[in-house]
């Protein structure tokens, strides 16, 4: 099975929450959703005498993803405030409440939504600098959501070459960060993988080489195929079915249950660097040629449309997938009809 959705609530949704996203998703005959994490700050908050014995779930005002008492970080959404406690709130405007996730999640999976979740699109992991621990709190905190959400995937860049530091030290710390997160990820139990996209800019760590490799090194990731990016990256390589055959071929053994993740958008690109993505139909990237690879190689996958027209797109691509199956299957039962016809007047004679 393909599910196609796009990245964030629909444009058409006329409520702007999570819930009007989700139920807005399927009623488009949509099967996944990728949440965006766009307002990644935090504020810590003190817990007073009124709100002591209250937990991350009940906490009305805002997002709650952390307690820190005596320094030390507690994660349970379930654990009682305590006076004097430390609260570790997002602003992330994705619910009002921590507690609100777990309904969420249960009604996507009744809805036959698939839940993801994109960081910040800056994100860096290679400089160490202050910003370096913002973005692995991003990352924490984003699979302490989607974990409540009983979504699959995490999707996330990981930082870029700065100037600063030589290409070997920025991918030194990238290495070192990830691996550190992913400690933390296991020791907490939480089930969504961690997927590292491919990026647009040459500038960025996240070659499809790159991508793969970090996967190798590093258990609880997986490689998301970001489309345009690559195409963007590779000065425009994807042009054949079988090109992207290629892409899905190397992606593939790295994929939890097989499941494949993709974003796709048109794209403006230049010198192996993206400049900007478009609605599907410009540009030289076309998803037609993916549909035709789609339809032969069969894979398990999710493809999230990251084009400006979001849920538009992600109806044109499901639309045009379903047609070339169509179109096949067409071909495959008039082939069948004509060999029974040539097996009955054979027998006839």
């Amino acid at each position: 099975m393909i599910r196609f959705g796009p990245a964030g609530i629909p444009l058409s949704c006329k409520g702007r929450t999570l819930r009007d996203g989700i139920d807005d998703v399927h009623n488009l005959s949509l099967t996944a959703m990728e949440v965006q994490m766009v307002r990644a700050g935090t504020f810590t908050i003190y817990i007073d005498e009124e709100d002591a014995g209250k937990t991350m779930n009940t906490l009305d005002g805002g997002m709650a993803v952390e307690i820190i008492r005596d320094d030390e970080p507690i994660t349970d959404p379930n654990e009682p405030f305590q006076e004097e406690d430390q609260v570790v709130m997002m602003n992330s405007g994705i619910v009002d409440c921590f507690g609100d996730l777990g309904p969420l999640g249960r009604m996507a999976k009744r809805l036959d939504i698939a839940m993801s979740l994109h960081t910040p699109n800056y994100m860096d992991l290679g400089s160490n600098d202050g910003l370096t621990e913002i973005c692995l709190d991003n990352i924490r905190h984003a699979g302490l959501v989607v974990d409540a959400l009983q979504g699959d995937l995490v999707v996330t860049s990981l930082g870029l070459y700065d100037g600063n530091h030589s290409e070997e030290k920025i991918e030194a710390n990238i290495y070192d960060n990830v691996a550190m997160v992913m400690d933390w990820w296991h020791d907490q139990g939480l089930k969504p993988k961690l997927g590292v996209e491919i990026t647009g800019q040459q500038e960025v760590f996240g070659s499809l080489d790159q991508v793969l490799d970090i996967c190798d090194q590093i258990d609880g990731l997986v490689p998301v195929i970001n489309f345009p990016h690559l195409h963007s990256r590779t000065m425009g390589s994807l042009m054949e079915p079988m090109d992207f055959a290629n892409v899905i071929e190397q992606v593939a053994p790295y994929c939890d249950n097989g499941r494949l993740y993709a974003n796709f958008a048109g794209v403006e690109h230049m010198d192996g660097n993206e400049l900007r993505l478009t609605p599907i139909k410009k540009g030289d990237l076309k998803f037609e040629t993916l549909a035709e690879c789609l339809a032969d190689v069969r894979p398990e996958a999710t493809i999230i449309s990251s084009s400006p027209l979001l849920e538009h797109d992600a109806m044109y691509m499901r639309v045009i997938y379903e047609r070339v199956i169509n179109k096949r299957v067409g071909k495959y039962l008039r082939a069948k009809r004509k060999e029974a016809e040539s097996a009955a007047a054979e027998a006839a004679e």
